[in-house]
């Protein structure tokens, strides 16, 4: 996604001629840079720092803000400042600290030129720090978040399918890393506990929190095969009681997905269990 583009505010017309020549010569000289940053002419520095951030010189165009925004604090202007400076590091892709920015504007302008912009952003800038699936999922978690109370103030948006694509995204994210989670107590086995029975919660809940999620296939057979090794390693008072639970669990995976992906071992299951239910 590209930065979004900040319209310049129109100057005098008898004095705009002579603010894109000093602008000119202040971006092509660092040292007239340096000057105009420790100078008092915050007009010029507030239009220097737009150039910069259309040219992508974010460092510079931000430290240009940052010396005007006490300048045009509760006016107007502030609350472009405030946008723009947000926008530098979102351009930069220092993402955590253009979402702060971006949440600091929602609360001080709500009814703001660029507030939906700007709620969109906080949920995007997390969206792209969302790690692999394997790793922490604060950032997941707090995207999922944004863009979900996105949803809530601006449900007739432009942006709600795009908000939309990106949440199944971040949840079919979640739902693989539990998938992993589940998969990881199946794989320990019986080492230092029944893992087996953990394996089948959490695959259990998985289902219930990510309905649509497309490992739900893979979910349901990590259930049976849970609990035909549990069934296998019970005390025999246990045994029939757990083999009946995995052909009912057999039948539950036979039913959602005939043919499916796992049916000849699912099947392999099924006819080891009715053996010794019968036996």
């Amino acid at each position: 996604m590209e930065y979004l583009p900040l319209p310049f505010i129109s100057l005098n017309m008898s004095r705009k001629t002579l603010y894109i020549l000093l602008i000119s010569v202040i971006l092509s000289s660092c040292s007239s840079y340096d000057k105009l940053l420790k100078s008092t002419d915050n007009q010029l520095k507030y239009e220097t720092a737009k150039e910069l951030y259309q040219k992508k010189k974010w460092y510079k165009a931000i430290a240009l803000l940052d010396a005007v925004a006490p300048y045009y604090k509760g006016t107007k202007e502030s609350e472009n400042v405030l946008f723009l400076t947000a926008q530098c590091y979102y351009g930069n892709q220092e993402y955590y600290t253009a979402a702060s920015y971006y949440k600091t504007y929602t609360t001080t302008f709500p009814k703001g030129e660029h507030i939906e912009d700007c709620w969109f952003l906080i949920g995007y800038c997390h969206y792209l720090q969302s790690p692999d699936a394997r790793l922490d999922q604060s950032e997941t978690i707090d995207a999922i978040k944004a863009f979900d109370e996105f949803l809530q103030i601006f449900p007739n948006s432009e942006k709600a399918n795009e908000v939309n694509k990106y949440m199944s995204e971040l949840n079919e994210k979640l739902a693989y890393k539990a998938y992993l989670s589940a998969k990881l107590y199946y794989d320990l086995g019986n080492y230092l506990g029944n893992n087996y029975k953990s394996a089948i919660i959490t695959a259990n809940n998985i289902i219930k929190d990510y309905p649509n999620t497309k490992y739900k296939e893979e979910l349901s057979f990590l259930i049976l095969e849970s609990k035909y090794e549990q069934a296998k390693l019970s005390v025999p008072a246990k045994k029939v009681e757990r083999y009946r639970e995995t052909i009912d669990e057999y039948f539950n995976l036979i039913n959602e997905y005939p043919g499916g992906t796992y049916s000849e071992d699912a099947e392999k299951i099924y006819k080891s269990s009715l053996k010794f239910v019968k036996e």
